[in-house]
């Protein structure tokens, strides 16, 4: 559902230039009896084929007159659908699973039916047109861990597919692209405090307005504190702060702007639990009470242990930990009859940013055990020679279970420098008008990744208490201690790496319009990358050899030895891509649109050729890194796209193949630590989406989408010592975590005053792995909000109330993605992340 008025476009048109961002300044300044006699007045539907779409683009076309698929939300819609977390407004785009169970970062945003282990992986996450990170795969922290939506944020805009992917950072998959509000020659702005229940509290504001002569500002952030959706004991708590200074030119031929970001931020991140096995919901734990997370606020002094680099101590409570921030100069050009225009951006941002990641098992088990099965499982005798205690004070009770867990803490820091230039023409000839770009993109990235493992045991209730074991010898007496403060293998897994990434494009592109009926869209780019890896080997350290009745896992820690491996890679790629629209009438267009693309693999998926025999591992020459390549994508699309008064609505149908995929999953080693394994993939999906506005009374509207896709393996071979193995049993099944159906359907009321809205996500049927011996059922998450305006003179109030998953569905979003294709079905538990708990939220937002 899109609200945007005339006045908008109207304001878009006028700043028209490649992805400047003109204001909505109209919208924000009408005051709700303003809004309200236009509503009224309004005879159209207003939907996302009237708003003009600016990204990636030099030629600003409405979506109805755009040669590719294109979904908008504006600054209510966000509102409406990010209470939970980015991932809840991407859900709402045609063609995307976005997985928001693990909270308000880190989404698992899965398009078109292509293989992903998460994350962001083929779809740049952007900011006014500038990528928060310029490269992905330097480690595995999504994009969303560094910059967040606010009430600063005017719009979204979802473009996929055609010419307009080739510009800037580029993604053939699709560009998303947040465009924030700027100034204008009237002061305004809204502010809006949020209370949840969980003791969740924040205060939101944005403000916006002129400075001087051509001079404009706009600032906006938030701080927030929160305590659930689940308790852990773990608190979220952080701010933002956001901002750009913007300086119109005085002939109004275009402007220079200042963007900058800070953030300082701890938010909690859920990993999968065991379930029930037969049913799938939340099992209870020793209390009887349903187990929601495992985590816990642990002292780290009870699960430290000495390393050769001293004693290390986790950082685990602080979770999902971000500061640091962007700066970033954007300028547009117009030089008037001449027809010619110039316009770039560079930005660089630095992060210092750790992700504290609480696992789904120890790697071994992962499920809840008893006393004895625990020891039976290690092989450590019975109960009758075992002392199970609580740390602090306190025996085990018997009939107990435990569940031995992990975490890992990971130091992640990044900097990334990318610069844009652009030169545009305008040209006619004969009844053809161009809009030629001729431009380049440069990104330099470097992203540290250290990780450290540390399995620990506590009993299997929410924020469980800790558990020390200690195993007598019934023949000698001796006694060995299994689980020291709770800790049970100390240093299970450590990485120390370090990734560069450094990219050059070049792109040129020709936008068409035809006579009045015809768009025609054409483009190249050429691409290099150049990469850098360092990587610390390791090895097994006595620790603490002075303590012989430590169990081994205690004593010896998995560490760095000092000795790096490094290398090199490159490779350059090309994509073309081309793009046709005709009118068949004013308010109906075919298209048509293909293309040849390309990614570039994930370099920390870059393996390293075994050492010659007889080499020192601790040598300082490195063996030299395996061949690199690009993956290659070729997409094509067909689909109509209608806007009428009372309805609008697009129909399209998808076909995706790529190929020389470096799929890159997260899985246990099989030794308690965990690993990065590769599998060398090619996959083919098509597919059909669909779009529908429509108004059903005056003020009230249905809208939704739908997706129907299937997507296949056509190659799976998986890496071994970067030698590919063929596993010919994975050929033709389903990708994972990727569902056949998706779709969004709501209803949406506004009358000015009033408004109100309930609408449903639903993803379907999907397998928990490649091997596709583990379905997961589809599931609905329905939510509502409404509010009532205020008037207050030229202001107004706004009281609303947003309930999300209204029926509390626990339903599974994913299986345990450590164990892969080794997860199966029958047990007494099922290891899965459920959709988050319902949870109300009210709103004050006063606009003014």
């Amino acid at each position: 559902m899109i609200h945007r008025r005339a006045e908008t476009i109207a304001a878009l048109l006028a700043g028209s230039a490649l992805t400047a961002f003109a204001p909505a300044a109209a919208l924000a300044q009408e005051t709700p009896a303003e809004v309200a006699a236009e509503d009224t007045a309004a005879d159209d539907i207003v939907d996302d084929q009237n708003v003009i779409i600016v990204t990636g683009t030099n030629r600003s076309r409405v979506a109805l007159d755009t040669p590719l698929a294109v979904t908008t939300a504006d600054s209510q819609d966000l509102q409406r659908l990010g209470v939970s977390s980015q991932a809840d407004i991407l859900n709402s785009i045609p063609t995307i699973k976005a997985d928001a169970g693990g909270g308000e970062v880190a989404a698992n945003v899965f398009i078109k039916g292509l293989p992903s282990g998460g994350q962001y992986q083929f779809t740049p996450l952007m900011y006014d047109g500038i990528p928060v990170l310029s490269t992905f795969g330097l480690n595995s922290s999504a994009y969303d861990v560094y910059y967040r939506n606010d009430l600063g944020i005017d719009r979204l805009e979802f473009v996929r597919g055609g010419v307009s992917n080739l510009f800037g950072p580029g993604s053939v998959a699709g560009l998303i692209n947040y465009i924030s509000t700027t100034g204008d020659e009237e002061f305004g702005g809204v502010a809006q405090l949020e209370v949840a229940e969980k003791d969740r509290y924040k205060g939101d504001v944005a403000v916006h307005g002129p400075l001087g002569e051509n001079l404009f500002y706009a600032l906006s952030g938030w701080y927030r504190s929160d305590k659930g959706p689940i308790r852990t004991n773990l608190d979220t708590e952080g701010f933002q702060v956001r901002g750009n200074l913007r300086w119109r030119f005085p002939d109004d031929s275009g402007h220079i702007t200042l963007y900058g970001q800070y953030i300082d931020d701890e938010v909690v991140f859920y990993l999968p639990v065991p379930l029930n096995g037969a049913t799938r919901n939340r099992a209870p734990g020793n209390d009887g009470r349903n187990v929601f997370s495992v985590h816990n606020e642990f002292d780290p002094t009870l699960l430290g242990f000495n390393t050769p680099d001293g004693p290390f101590l986790s950082e685990i409570n602080d979770g999902v930990a971000t500061r640091g921030g962007q700066v970033a100069v954007v300028f547009d050009k117009d030089f008037g009859d001449t027809g010619f225009g110039i316009d770039g951006k560079v930005k660089y941002s630095d992060y210092k940013h750790k992700f504290g990641l609480w696992l789904d098992g120890d790697g071994l088990i992962n499920v809840p055990e008893t006393l004895q099965s625990f020891l039976t499982n290690r092989g450590l005798g019975s109960t009758a020679n075992a002392q199970f205690t609580f740390v602090g004070a306190g025996a085990v009770p018997p009939g107990s279970l435990l569940f031995a867990n992990r975490f890992i803490d990971r130091d992640r820091p990044m900097h990334d420098l990318t610069a844009e230039l652009n030169l545009t023409k305008e040209l006619t000839t004969g009844n053809i008008e161009h809009s030629l770009t001729l431009g380049g993109f440069y990104g330099d990235a470097t992203a540290r990744d250290v990780n450290v493992v540390t399995t620990y045991l506590a009993e299997f209730n929410n924020r469980p208490q800790l558990v020390n074991v200690v195993v007598t010898n019934p023949t000698t007496g001796a006694q060995t201690v299994i689980s020291r403060t709770g800790l049970l293998n100390a240093g299970a897994g450590y990485a120390n790496n370090k990734h560069s990434a450094e990219r050059y494009a070049g792109y040129l592109a020709d936008q068409m319009q035809i006579g009045s009926r015809f768009n025609f869209d054409i483009g190249v780019r050429v691409e290099h990358y150049n990469g850098e890896i360092s990587r610390e080997r390791t090895s097994t350290t006595i620790t603490d050899p002075t303590t012989p009745n430590l169990s081994a896992a205690l004593r010896d820690v998995i560490w760095g030895n000092d000795g790096f491996l490094t290398g090199e890679v490159s490779t350059t790629e090309w994509a073309v891509a081309a793009g046709a629209l005709y009118k068949l009438t004013d308010r109906v267009s075919l298209y048509a649109n293909a293309s040849r693309g390309y990614f570039f693999p994930e370099i920390r998926a870059v393996g390293f050729r075994p050492l010659a025999a007889g080499t020192a591992a601790n040598a300082s020459a490195s063996p030299g890194t395996a061949s690199y390549a690009g993956e290659i994508i070729k997409q094509g699309e067909v689909g109509i796209k209608i806007s009428q008064p009372q309805f609008s609505m697009t129909v399209a149908g998808l076909y995706t193949k790529l190929t020389n995929r470096q799929q890159v999953l997260f899985v246990n080693d099989g030794m308690g630590g965990v690993r990065e394994a590769v599998n060398l993939i090619a996959t083919e999906s098509y597919g059909v989406e669909a779009t529908l506005d429509l108004r059903l009374l005056r003020y009230l509207n249905f809208s939704g989408n739908l997706t129907i896709q299937e997507a296949k393996y056509r190659q799976f071979q998986t890496l071994v010592n970067n030698v590919p193995t063929p596993n010919p049993a994975i050929i033709g099944n389903d990708l994972e975590r990727q569902p056949n159906i998706l779709y969004n359907a709501g209803l949406y009321y506004d009358d000015g005053a009033l408004d109100a809205s309930f609408f449903t996500n639903y993803t379907g049927d999907n397998f928990v792995a490649s091997n596709n011996a583990v379905v997961l059922q589809g599931w609905n998450i329905v939510n509502f909000d409404a509010g009532y305006k205020i008037p207050i003179g030229a202001n107004s109030m706004r009281v609303g109330i947003n309930v999300f998953n209204v029926f509390d569905t626990d339903a599974v979003t994913e299986g345990s993605p450590r164990q892969d294709n080794n997860q199966t079905t029958g047990g007494q538990f099922f290891v899965g992340r459920p959709v988050l708990p319902r949870r109300i939220t009210g709103r004050l937002t006063f606009n003014f």
